[in-house]
């Protein structure tokens, strides 16, 4: 079933302080060493799939992969994780609130009208106002921090999309569900800030969610599906494929493993995300931008994807810019795709260390920043709801503002807003 990848654990604890949920639960079920032993017995028929200890310490695993990299003997817990959680989902199905959510990432119709939906809820204010500490004000202030990224934007200049000079390199964009729907000053700014440093940035339609949801929660064959649809639209169109969203991109790429194809292989070896791709270009400097900025590194682009310098470079190119790594910046902040909606308590707890270390920063932070949806969300949503008033952006918006302040989209001519 993949569990080969687990193999290698000698049960030494290494992994136990790079745990959320072990720090969180102090219970050994809950660390990776710990869920090892379960899904070892799970694969064996030693514990059935039915038995409601083995899955509830199983589901409660954020999927972070913080374990990996400290782990001596290489053990690849994602890979188990991911084929225990199918074997899972075959035998029990999902809960009720997870099949409703994945059936709407399956569908573009249904998440366009979702999201869309939310953003007029948010540009109400009504989400803002209702922000609070319960699981509904938890909610509300997740969607209010949808929108907390637009205040780094600049007013006035855009990069034209079609400024690029013939025989740039050509990316097309991963638009994302979630991006797309909740975020699309945050794909604008991409469009931008790739067009600023040399690209020539291509849409294509076409595009389905990246699948990730699906694949975490066991759903094989829902994230082969959307895949499929991805790569037939976006395999050939252009030089690059760039994602803004850690969690997508880990998945996409590593749809060769997914689909078990050359297309996929191929696909996969194309993606980059969009912190690698302006560090490979410099990036150009913008105009100076007087901020104390905290950047989180987000679990699926540190772990899962082993980038860490292209987003620090990312924002290095802003003069002035004064950059924090706090105590536990590479930490799990607790989102996780749908698990803070699933599993709200805990999540809240893995996060309250981190809102802890930004609300004891000295000098007090002007901005979080970090690159993935969920994570904007819930650290977001921590960051209002703490009354701290920190916004949290994305890399690109802050160095989006930079360029847009420094006259480098005046001079390369339109205006997309």
């Amino acid at each position: 079933m993949g569990s080969e990848a687990l193999d290698p654990c000698v049960h030494c604890g290494f992994c136990l302080p790079a745990c959320p949920t072990y720090l969180a639960t102090g219970d050994e079920a809950d660390s990776p060493r710990g869920r090892i032993v379960l899904m070892r017995a799970l694969e064996r028929g030693e514990i059935g799939p039915e038995d409601e200890g083995l899955v509830a310490h199983l589901d409660a695993c954020l999927g972070c992969r913080g374990c990996e990299p400290v782990c001596p003997s290489g053990v690849g817990y994602g890979r188990g994780l991911e084929a225990a959680r199918a074997q899972l989902f075959r035998s029990r199905g999902l809960p009720a609130l997870a099949r409703l959510g994945l059936s709407v990432f399956r569908s573009r119709p249904l998440w366009r009208a979702l999201f869309g939906a939310g953003r007029l809820l948010r540009e109400t204010g009504v989400p803002a106002r209702l922000a609070g500490e319960t699981r509904f004000g938890f909610s509300m202030a997740m969607l209010a921090a949808t929108g907390d990224g637009r205040i780094a934007r600049a007013e006035g200049a855009g990069a034209s999309e079609g400024a690029s000079v013939s025989g740039s390199p050509s990316v097309v964009l991963f638009r994302g569900c979630v991006m797309e729907g909740l975020f699309s000053h945050v794909n604008a700014a991409t469009r931008r800030t790739l067009v600023a440093n040399g690209y020539e940035v291509r849409e294509v339609a076409g595009q389905a969610c990246c699948g990730a949801l699906h694949e975490h929660a066991g759903d094989h064959a829902g994230a082969a599906a959307l895949a499929i649809q991805n790569v037939a639209s976006l395999l050939d169109a252009a030089d690059w494929i760039v994602v803004n969203s850690a969690g997508c991109g880990a998945l996409l790429k590593d749809y060769g493993h997914l689909l078990g194809t050359a297309d996929g292989a191929r696909f996969g070896a194309k993606v980059r995300d969009v912190s690698e791709l302006l560090a490979e270009r410099g990036p150009r400097p913008g105009a100076p931008l007087r901020l104390e900025v905290a950047y989180d590194a987000p679990c699926h682009l540190q772990h899962a994807q082993r980038v860490h310098a292209a987003p620090l470079a990312v924002l290095g190119a802003i003069p002035e810019l004064r950059l924090r790594l706090l105590p536990g910046f590479d930490r799990c902040c607790g989102s996780a795709g749908i698990y803070s909606l699933l599993h709200p308590d805990l999540a809240r707890t893995v996060l309250d260390d981190k809102i802890e270390a930004f609300r004891a920063a000295q000098p007090a932070l002007d901005a979080v920043t970090t690159g993935n949806p969920g994570c904007l969300m819930q650290i977001g949503a921590g960051l209002r709801t703490s009354g701290l008033g920190i916004p949290a952006v994305h890399p690109v918006e802050l160095l989006d503002r930079s360029y847009a302040a420094a006259g480098v989209y005046g001079k390369e001519g339109g205006s997309d807003r």
